[in-house]
């Protein structure tokens, strides 16, 4: 196992490597130099601090598995950025934007269960024996799995591993899947957030509902705007990381308690700490954006907020080995055709209802990366959005085991079992 030991397993170092990058990464991006003008006009800022540190993984120079810093910053980071952004925020304009941003969703939703099916089918049919097996070595049982994490996110994921039982060996496989592929199809959508009316000229969608949420926002802080003095800085993260202790303390009583009385709980992730901590932090912030506190919008909230965001784009970043693919290319293939299968239910649907290239990039990424990476990709279109995202990522929980269970029993009909 020694030669696969990455360079930096120091996670001080690694933390710092990735700090680096995203500073030399946003140094460069407001550089008026004409080569970098050029280049961050064809790719964006945030794809780079997902990408670079994606790199450093797959040459073994780091470690996204070995690593802690990607669940503290989940954990801690994750909370406490979405209580800045949400503090400020306008809940009745983000009502307004109606519904075609949760059948968005649940298109997303609707093109994973029936894309696994069509996707096992179609490299079953070229590969046949792909569908054999037996026991717990069945390719079904381990895509369900996939379904779980797509749906819902880890919590549902573990759930379809322990319903369909697939082997310790073939479910290491699919996480290889889940996790590249998704990163994958996360980094289209960063592309893609850059430059979203490209899509709504083509779908013929109205965007005035979201651009008057951004604009008000930036009105609302235009209006507010001051030089913070350290008494603001730290009154600004006393407030995000006070509510994500709060969070973690409540989330610490509440999903053990669940797990233990009320057990038929779980298929919704109702005893998941993580599922509390973000749906306490972000209700504690919309709480706090109808007090004197959503003026801490004028001294950066949101843009600490940002910072706490990047470090877990980065943090994400390095899970991803682009070199896995090649380990088991029949399964890449499956999980590639999947999400097109996905991908393509969701643009006829976003096509039929003229829905903003917005509800497709966020209902897609509030599916298939839940709560950790559904804002990421909202606040790429701009940050005051991306409540929106972890609005919609809590649905995913609810939906995740009904949606990946349908999926599983689909899959294991398709196969023939």
């Amino acid at each position: 196992m020694e030669e696969h030991s990455p360079l930096f397993t120091n996670d001080a170092v690694v933390f710092g490597i990735l700090m680096a990058i995203l500073a030399i990464v946003f140094a460069t991006s407001a550089s008026e130099n004409r080569f970098f003008r050029k280049f961050y006009k064809v790719v964006p800022t945030v794809l780079l601090c997902y990408f670079i540190p994606a790199l450093f993984n797959s040459f073994g120079w780091i470690s996204g598995e070995s690593s802690g810093i990607y669940r503290v910053a989940s954990r801690y980071l994750l909370p406490a950025s979405l209580v800045l952004f949400t503090i400020s925020i306008d809940l009745k304009s983000i009502l307004k934007l109606g519904p075609k941003a949760l059948t968005m969703f649940l298109a997303g939703t609707f093109g994973i269960m029936i894309g696994g099916p069509l996707a096992l089918a179609t490299v079953g049919f070229i590969q046949p024996e792909l569908l054999g097996g037996s026991g717990p070595d069945e390719i079904w049982r381990g895509l369900a799995t996939i379904a779980g994490s797509w749906i819902g996110g880890g919590a549902n994921q573990t759930a379809m591993l322990e319903v369909f039982g697939a082997s310790p060996s073939l479910f290491s496989q699919m996480i290889a899947v889940d996790v590249l592929v998704a990163n994958l199809w996360m980094a289209v959508l960063l592309y893609w957030a850059a430059k979203p009316e490209v899509f709504d000229k083509k779908f013929k969608a109205d965007s005035s509902a979201i651009y008057e949420l951004r604009d008000k926002i930036a009105e609302f802080r235009a209006g507010i705007m001051k030089i913070p003095n350290l008494a603001d800085t730290m009154l600004i993260l006393g407030v995000g990381f006070g509510v994500t202790g709060f969070s973690h303390l409540i989330a610490d009583a509440i999903a053990p308690f669940i797990g233990e009385n009320y057990p038929q709980l779980s298929q919704y992730s109702l005893d998941s700490a993580f599922f509390w901590i973000v749906v306490i932090a972000t209700t504690v912030g919309l709480l706090l954006s109808f007090t004197k506190a959503r003026n801490l919008e004028g001294a950066g909230a949101s843009r600490m907020g940002s910072v706490l965001l990047y470090i877990l784009v980065a943090s994400i970043g390095m899970q991803m080995d682009l070199g896995a693919v090649l380990d088991s290319p029949i399964l890449f293939l499956i999980g590639i055709l999947w999400m097109f299968f996905h991908i393509l239910i969701m643009l006829i649907v976003a096509y039929f209802i003229k829905a903003p290239f917005f509800y497709v990039a966020v209902g897609s990424q509030a599916n298939v990366g839940g709560a950790a990476s559904a804002p990421i990709v909202a606040s790429a279109f701009d940050s005051s959005l991306a409540p929106v995202g972890v609005l919609l990522a809590v649905l995913g929980y609810a939906a995740g085991t009904y949606g990946a269970y349908l999926c599983g029993l689909m899959m294991q009909a398709v196969s023939g079992g």
